[in-house]
């Protein structure tokens, strides 16, 4: 009998030979029309309107998979809530265990409190599609890194959510769930609970991808006043995500690093993995320059 590397060898070359990395290659070469960037998937998809809503029904459906994962990774609660006890004792040891004495200063005043709830609900999801659809239509290079960078960075934290499941604030002792008691805009609805994991704390995708859509939005327009209003963004979310008690500050620290990966691999892929696809599915795929180059006013 032949050895293990031989006959590991032997497999390889007839997976190579056979039909299955055939139709792989075709699979990907599909999907290389739909999610690859303008040049590329022009090339294969010449119709501007199927383009789009091939794409944006794409998009949508890897959202919607995300919040369906990130949902139904639901954790033991008690553990959570230990994982959350654990985090405030971090913060305390370092001295920025701030969250309560935060949300004590806006507690009794309905302006601030209805405001960072508006903040924390509105200025997520709702205002990520606002910003890609506009991205999409008009600034398509900035539309795919950005797409890139949040797709990645939530697949990052899918598997955080599942390793490592937190209770916020919300759920821990001298907190008040602003977003429950003082406001219709909850996640927590019977109507969203499907898609809702409330012990996904860590890290903080609402300041994460707060900072991801500023990005994208900077390198899409020179004109400064967006620049101050988009870069505002994340340090809003991170007031709101703390002061609803939401999450910690710890939370927002991941969030943004997770963030910082996400948007490192959207990088990548815009510089040279798109590249490198191209060439791997037979595709004369043209150089991708980076994204932080050559915004448009």
């Amino acid at each position: 009998m032949g050895s293990p590397m031989s006959a590991l060898r032997s497999l390889a070359k007839a997976l190579a030979e056979g039909p299955f990395v055939r139709h792989l290659l075709k699979i990907i070469r599909v999907l290389m029309a739909f999610l690859a960037p303008r040049r590329i998937a022009q090339a294969l998809a010449p119709r501007p309107v199927v383009r789009a809503v091939v794409e944006l029904s794409l998009v949508s459906l890897a959202f919607l998979l995300y919040f369906l994962v990130r949902g139904s990774v639901v954790n033991d609660a008690q553990e959570a809530i230990e994982h959350g006890t654990r985090i405030i004792n971090l913060e305390r040891d370092f001295g920025f265990a701030w969250e309560h004495q935060m949300q004590m200063l806006i507690l009794g005043k309905q302006f601030f409190i209805q405001l960072f709830n508006f903040i924390y609900f509105w200025f997520d999801f709702p205002l990520i599609i606002v910003v890609g659809l506009w991205l999409y239509f008009h600034r398509r290079r900035q539309y795919t890194f950005t797409r890139d960078a949040m797709l990645i960075s939530g697949g990052i934290a899918l598997i955080i959510y599942h390793v490592f499941p937190v209770a916020p604030p919300r759920y821990l002792p001298d907190f008040v769930d602003t977003m429950k008691q003082y406001s219709n805009l909850n996640y927590q609805a019977e109507s969203v609970r499907f898609f809702v994991n409330p012990y996904a704390a860590v890290p903080s995708l609402h300041v994460g991808w707060s900072v991801i859509l500023a990005i994208g939005v900077i390198t899409a327009t020179r004109f400064k006043p967006v620049w101050l209003l988009i870069g505002l963004l994340p340090v809003a979310q991170f007031f709101a995500v703390v002061l609803t008690a939401n999450h910690y500050i710890f939370d927002a620290m991941v969030g943004v690093a997770v963030a910082l990966l996400g948007l490192a691999a959207a990088y990548f892929m815009q510089r040279w993995g798109y590249t490198a696809l191209g060439h791997l599915v037979g595709l004369d795929a043209p150089p991708a320059s980076p994204p932080m180059k050559g915004a448009m006013a």
